[in-house]
């Protein structure tokens, strides 16, 4: 019989309010969500994992690499028709983005949260699991990358990002919208999502940085990084892709100490590109050697560069990962 997989790994849908500190801890297991919301038996049969119960800051890149591999070794399984994940939401799109770049499957792998604690008036977990399972349990859903699904909308992992600190429809795919919906417990896609990437590697390079740009800012930090062995930093530039020229100036000089930059754009929605010739601009940073990172926010950015970095260290191989989209 076909089953999808429960894959626990903490955050908010596991937390209720601690009366002595009046604030969210980590509390519930899998096993207690579930118990909250028995109807899910009825949809398919159940597996439960309990990865563990973390809040979404605290992953490290070990932890992901981990959690791959546990969800790899479940997916080869035939009768697993899907797996859905329990995820914290502050760090939610990093985890999808990663987990769809390096998983090659056909099969579904969703993940999901809550953006309200068990404590709360809306807790939104168990709403948030169900149509969660529903689409992982889908013929459609297949061969579609990770997807996110929150609020009963469907997300493709490259394209969503968290867009509010509170509200319980906070993921949204803000260039493209949706791939989907779940309405009345049926499943309904739009769209495939266009763009489907996959780098073969088992770990992550941890010594990735992720810089955002604002005016007047100086070449310190970035001189700290290049000359204390980070291996990889991001810039999220200024509107099509720009810096202040002493900011350029230390990027050049951490190009010179090997170190890859790539450069995405500050602003929510848009590309990065070679559009100015100033001292900062784009075209001037293409001709440092800085690599395009196109549409991507820079916390994906930086995932993406953690992979490509453990995939190889030459500069082409990277660049190549990033810009061949770009023609």
């Amino acid at each position: 019989m076909e089953k999808i997989v429960i894959i626990f790994t903490g955050g908010t849908i596991s937390m209720k309010i601690d009366p002595k500190l009046k604030a969210a801890v980590p509390h519930l297991s899998g096993k207690d969500i579930l118990e909250t919301i028995p109807q899910i038996k009825d949809l398919t049969e159940i597996e439960t994992i309990q990865f563990g119960n973390f809040p979404s800051p605290h992953l490290t890149a070990e932890l992901l690499v981990n959690l791959r591999r546990k969800i790899e070794n479940v997916i080869k399984n035939p009768q697993v028709k899907g797996i859905v994940i329990t995820h914290g939401t502050d760090t939610l799109e990093e985890t999808a983005y990663f987990l769809d770049l390096t998983i090659n499957s056909q099969k579904p792998i969703i993940l999901t949260g809550a953006m309200k604690n068990s404590s709360e008036i809306g807790y939104d977990g168990p709403s948030n699991l169900i149509a969660s399972v529903i689409t992982a349990f889908s013929e459609n859903a297949k061969n579609r990358g990770v997807l996110v699904v929150f609020n009963n909308e469907i997300h493709s992992a490259r394209e969503v990002i968290k867009t509010h600190t509170s509200s319980i429809d906070t993921f949204k795919s803000l260039e493209t919208g949706p791939i989907g919906v779940v309405d009345n417990n049926k499943v309904y896609f739009y769209r495939k999502s266009e763009i489907r990437e996959y780098i073969p590697v088992d770990h992550l390079e941890p010594k990735v940085s992720l810089i955002k740009v604002a005016f007047g800012m100086d070449d310190k930090i970035i001189r700290f990084l290049a000359d204390n062995g980070e291996k990889g930093i991001v810039i999220e530039g200024t509107g099509r892709g720009n810096v202040p020229p002493k900011l350029a100036e230390g990027i050049e000089y951490a190009i010179s100490k090997e170190v890859i930059v790539v450069l995405v754009s500050r602003c929510p929605m848009g590309r990065v590109d070679a559009s100015y010739g100033y001292k900062g601009g784009g075209k001037h940073l293409e001709s440092l050697g800085v690599i395009f990172g196109g549409n991507l926010s820079g916390q994906k950015a930086r995932v993406k560069l953690m992979a490509a970095l453990a995939y190889s260290n030459n500069y082409n191989d990277i660049k190549k990962l990033f810009e061949e989209e770009r023609t």
